[in-house]
């Protein structure tokens, strides 16, 4: 693990920035399934597409994942309701995936017991 891939809040999981055009995964999830990755990448683009600004997905330090959204000082492209409305309806319809995310970092990173 680099300390390039923490934050104040914790690890990266992924993200996607609307102003560069551009999605990103830690490296240091490279061993996740493919369908997994491609589903997180997905997730995140239309994300950024829809309502704009920067999401990353981000573990914090008892393993929850959280989505943390950014947006340029100003931006009128910015949706902050949509964001939020989106983010919900993200946390339902990926409810499984989530959970199995936060249980493989669980697992794989902090070292606890299933």
């Amino acid at each position: 693990m680099t300390e390039g891939h923490l934050t104040e809040e914790g690890l990266v999981l992924c993200g996607a920035n609307a102003y560069e055009e551009k999605y990103y995964l830690n490296p240091d999830f490279e061993t996740l399934p493919d369908s997994i990755k491609q589903e997180l990448k997905i997730m995140c683009v239309l994300y950024v597409h829809e309502v704009g600004g920067i999401l990353t997905l981000v573990y914090d330090e008892e393993g929850n994942l959280n989505f943390e959204v950014r947006a340029e000082e100003g931006d009128p492209m910015f949706d902050e309701i949509g964001s939020r409305l989106k983010i919900k309806q993200l946390q339902q319809e990926k409810q499984d995936l989530l959970a199995s995310l936060q249980m493989f970092y669980k697992v794989f990173f902090l070292g606890e017991e299933v």
